[in-house]
């Protein structure tokens, strides 16, 4: 099995829109996502349009995709960038059957250092679900480190809930 971590393209953002709009809603809601707040997707679509023709540095989120084989199994995206300094970074492996296998936290430390490469920044934040136990020990065994726990709405899709804040930090 072949891993292959890299920026998402423009047309591979179907596969973030495909995800979420196909989730049942347990899986939603383990997610922290309340499924009345996801765009159409013709508008999300065009979201992204809007974005990629942006530069890097002036656009609101950032993606990178995770293929095995060439298969894409999930990816990352990261948003409240401060471009140059830190952003929140979001995980998500789309395929079921890859789930509990080990293959997110390599996904999440070769997309670590995609983030601070591409970013320029020295502080990576992620703020799953406190009770989705999956990407929790996935930050941990990628290297993050636990800051606290704390009620809050992380995005734009999601409801108020209790989330774990993890940090990633480089010192240059």
């Amino acid at each position: 099995m072949k891993l292959q971590v890299r920026e998402m393209r423009l047309e591979e953002t179907s596969l973030v829109i495909d995800y979420f709009h196909s989730s049942t809603p347990e899986h939603l809601e383990m997610l922290g996502v309340d499924p009345t707040r996801l765009p159409p997707r013709d508008v999300w679509a065009s979201l992204f349009k809007s974005q990629y023709a942006l530069p890097i540095a002036e656009r609101r989120g950032f993606f990178v995709i995770w293929l095995t084989d060439g298969r894409p199994i999930g990816f990352s995206s990261c948003d409240k960038i401060v471009f140059g300094k830190q952003a929140n970074m979001h995980l998500h492996v789309t395929e079921p059957g890859q789930r509990q296998r080990g293959i997110g936290a390599q996904c999440v430390r070769l997309s670590v250092d995609i983030h601070f490469q591409t970013l320029e920044i020295n502080q990576l934040f992620c703020e799953p679900n406190a009770f989705n136990v999956g990407p929790n020990r996935t930050l941990q065994r990628a290297g993050f480190k636990y800051v606290k726990t704390h009620m809050t709405v992380p995005g734009p899709l999601n409801f108020r809930q209790a989330v774990n804040r993890w940090l990633f930090e480089r010192h240059v």
